[in-house]
């Protein structure tokens, strides 16, 4: 995106890949819910999350140790304009699916036209941006665009790419379970059992086998995924032995409850990696769509009255730090005080649209540090005051009367989050709030957040050090309204999408950082999600067996997306 790749052109592998790791072994994952679907590509369904990245790739493949820059994968050339107005890439000759076919360029441009129109929503953004899709050559095809936006010659080149042939005289986006596209990635379904388990096995016969971008990756010969009802029943699993890998996320956990037999013999191991990407979002979304989180008194109100260091305290231990912003922990993150530079002046271009802090800068309300928070609930009903918010009878009503109520609606099995709110309860019960709970199964739950079917909700959105075109998807005006998109809070701010539009058309990395630093004041102070801890730490236990290259870990670190399985690999003592 800006300057030179970090690697020459003669690379032997990736920076934090083993080269001469050993193929073998076998891992075995667990997920929460079910699924109902195996096709990963359409909104329809509920597929594992895992299988959109071990069976599928696009023309380019991205390092995890270099935000914002791509190598060929499908593709083995990349030509683009000064200005990014166009791309084209040429095929590899030996690129091949999991079925032999050779992978051509009528498969790259139906896959693009497909997904853009029939596909999952977010791969639709990009097909509304592209002007013309034509072959150049038996193995070459330019990509015209119809908006200047210099990160969509990079987004070009990162769809998936599927078999042509495969869907001939079918409609692609009603897919059944048994319809699993066909890829061209390392790893193929090889067995399910709808709702219990899914097993993806290596393909020998692999054509990016020995590829310097995927030297020393995918090694596994086996991933399978288990489902459970619960967290603790899969915890439980992987205690037992069932699991040889699991993600821990809980740092008050991490330290108290993996001191079970397996892990005293040495036999399940602790790895902690460190990263250097942003905190992302963590926390409870508020549906602005919705009266009264219409009102952002009424949110920072519902934010005040959250007693952090409580509730971190009995969650977590308080040992993982409070997200402060949504670029947290990064060079992205906005900076304290108020806002200076070419920050402010950006911001200042938009001073309507501007809620307080914006430019004056913004720190979340911070609890007294006692139990009742007293302190903080007093600014609570203030805000609330403000908003018109009284107490009658000792129940918080607006001017006609009406309650102050609302639901949080849960995904089943999620405990944790059960626990936070039945801490939060309380304070908003002293403020007059009745708060209420509802637990819902997984495929409801999917349903009910696509269609902005709730009041309150858990919220998580990982945020990279290469934000782009996916910042129009989390939180941009267009398609507030339409079903499916990650806007689950609603926004609908011009200035944040000034600021998006901003970042994608910067042509320095100066301008850049100070159109995110913009964004990150807007979002912040946009009062959307009431913030939890952030995962500075990525925390995996696993067998003794599985090994990853300790000494050159990428600086997006334990990211599920790009380093377990893809760079570990299975070594008997």
């Amino acid at each position: 995106m800006y300057g030179d790749p970090g690697l020459p052109p003669d690379f032997v592998s990736l920076p934090y890949a083993n080269p001469n790791a050993p193929k073998g072994g076998r891992i075995v994952f667990g997920n929460t819910g079910g699924f109902d679907s195996l096709n990963p590509f359409v909104q329809k369904g509920t597929t594992p999350w895992q299988l959109r990245y071990w069976g599928y790739e696009s023309l380019m493949g991205r390092s995890w140790d270099e935000p914002f820059t791509l190598y060929g994968l499908l593709a083995e050339s990349i030509r683009t304009a000064p200005d990014r107005s166009w791309v084209e890439f040429t095929l590899r000759p030996e690129a091949r699916f999991s079925d032999g076919a050779p992978v051509t360029v009528e498969d790259v441009i139906w896959s693009y036209e497909t997904l853009g129109t029939k596909g999952h929503l977010r791969y639709r953004g990009l097909w509304s941006k592209i002007a013309s899709i034509q072959p150049t050559g038996p193995r070459s095809l330019r990509i015209e665009f119809s908006e200047q936006d210099r990160e969509l010659a990079l987004l070009a080149g990162m769809r998936p790419i599927l078999q042509k042939a495969q869907w001939e005289g079918r409609d692609f986006s009603e897919s059944a379970l048994p319809d699993i596209p066909i890829g061209t990635g390392a790893y193929v379904v090889s067995d399910y059992d709808p709702g219990r388990f899914v097993i993806l096995k290596r393909d020998p016969a692999y054509w990016g086998a020995d590829l310097p971008f995927r030297r020393g990756t995918m090694n596994i010969d086996e991933l399978r995924v288990d489902f459970f009802g619960d967290d603790t029943v899969k915890f439980e699993a992987f205690k037992a032995g069932e699991l040889t890998a699991i993600y821990e996320f809980n740092a008050d956990k991490w330290d108290t409850q993996y001191g079970f037999p397996a892990v005293l013999r040495g036999d399940v191991v602790k790895s902690e990696i460190p990263n250097e990407k942003p905190s992302g979002i963590t926390g409870l979304v508020m549906n602005t769509r919705r009266a009264p989180f219409d009102d952002w008194r009424v949110r920072e109100a519902l934010i005040t009255a959250f007693n952090f260091d409580f509730i971190n305290g009995t969650v977590t231990g308080g040992t993982q730090p409070r997200i402060s912003s949504y670029f947290s922990g990064s060079e992205l993150s906005m900076q304290p005080g108020p806002a200076q530079g070419a920050v402010r002046d950006l911001l200042l271009t938009h001073s309507d649209d501007l809620l307080p802090g914006a430019l004056d800068g913004y720190d979340l309300p911070a609890s007294d540090g006692t139990a009742r928070n007293r302190k903080g609930l007093r600014r609570a009903r203030n805000l609330l005051k403000q908003a018109g918010w009284t107490v009658q009878d000792g129940t918080l009503r607006n001017a006609r009367g009406e309650p102050f109520e609302f639901t949080v609606l849960l995904r089943q099995g999620s405990r944790e989050m059960q626990t936070v709110i039945d801490l939060y309860a309380p304070a908003l019960n002293r403020l007059g709030i009745e708060i209420q709970v509802e637990t819902v199964d997984n495929a409801q739950y999917v349903q009910r957040e696509a269609s902005y079917d709730f009041d309150m909700t858990p919220y998580r959105r990982d945020l990279s050090l290469s934000p782009g075109n996916e910042q129009k998807y989390y939180w941009g005006s267009d398609g507030v309204d339409t079903p499916g998109t990650r806007n689950l809070m609603g926004a609908q701010n011009p200035a944040i999408d000034a600021m998006i539009d901003t970042m994608l058309a910067a042509t320095s990395r100066e301008d850049f950082l100070a159109a995110v630093r913009a964004l990150d004041r807007l979002l912040i102070t946009g009062r959307y999600v009431i913030p939890f801890w952030s995962y500075d730490v990525g925390r995996i236990a696993h067998i003794r067996q599985l090994r990853y290259p300790q000494d050159r870990l990428p600086i997006y670190g334990a990211d599920p997306r790009g380093f377990l399985p893809y760079v570990w690999w299975y070594q008997e003592d």
